[in-house]
């Protein structure tokens, strides 16, 4: 439906859509990026819906002032990249070099760094996923790296695993979490009891990790490669 502008100190860009499953008017902020989302029900006049959003203009505001900054990627800023925190420096030869507590990237140049790391993720995950389709003795098919918003991994019902390349900026073990969690999606390709007991099998421990990205994943999106 489109984008509406609610004016004011900022002004707040408002995405309007309409559903046909939807009862009511619902208003939403993406703990990811901030986008604000405001969901018609069939019928209801899109005026009475912006009427409806500017009575909750200081609600939206509290709580995109209450987003963490983004960050731009950029000399001296910190990015982490297997659970640490790496200082950002400008390097001069062609690679991305990790030194100590410093990530040199030549030419300062976001989008090498971000091929960097989807590499490195690739190599990551692909070692994570090959050990625990061993361990269950179901092979996967492929597996593709994605930017997703809306989840870490998924597998498809022709055995393709599909990850998010920020997952390698958390936690070793945060990563290996979602490695078997598509996996075991290799032997049930749903969230029942019996999945979780798939997961637990393979990663005992797995709780610890899962409650890390429900608390902290979203931060992994605040780092910008544009």
């Amino acid at each position: 439906m489109g984008q509406h502008i609610l004016s004011g100190n900022p002004p707040i860009e408002v995405n309007l859509r309409r559903s046909a499953r939807a009862r009511r008017l619902s208003l939403r902020v993406s703990a990811l990026d901030g986008r604000v989302t405001l969901t018609l029900p069939p019928g209801l006049p899109e005026s009475e819906a912006l009427e409806f959003a500017r009575s909750k203009q200081s609600w939206l505001a509290g709580h995109l002032a209450d987003r963490a900054p983004e960050v731009a990627i950029v000399p001296g800023a910190s990015l982490p990249v297997e659970g640490r925190m790496l200082r950002l420096e400008a390097g001069t030869g062609r690679r991305v070099v990790v030194c100590g507590d410093a990530l040199y990237v030549p030419a300062s140049d976001p989008a090498r760094l971000q091929a960097w790391l989807k590499a490195l993720a690739r190599d990551r995950l692909a070692a994570a996923s090959d050990h625990y389709a061993g361990l269950l003795g179901r092979p996967y098919a492929r597996l593709t790296l994605r930017d997703t918003r809306s989840r870490w991994g998924s597998c498809s019902s022709t055995r393709g695993l599909s990850y998010s390349w920020r997952l390698i900026m958390a936690p070793p073990d945060v990563l290996n979490y979602v490695a078997a969690h598509e996996v075991a999606h290799l032997e049930q390709m749903n969230h029942s009891p019996a999945f979780w007991a798939v997961v637990a099998r393979l990663m005992p421990e797995y709780g610890e990790h899962r409650t890390w990205l429900r608390r902290s994943g979203t931060a992994l999106h605040r780092y910008r490669f544009d």
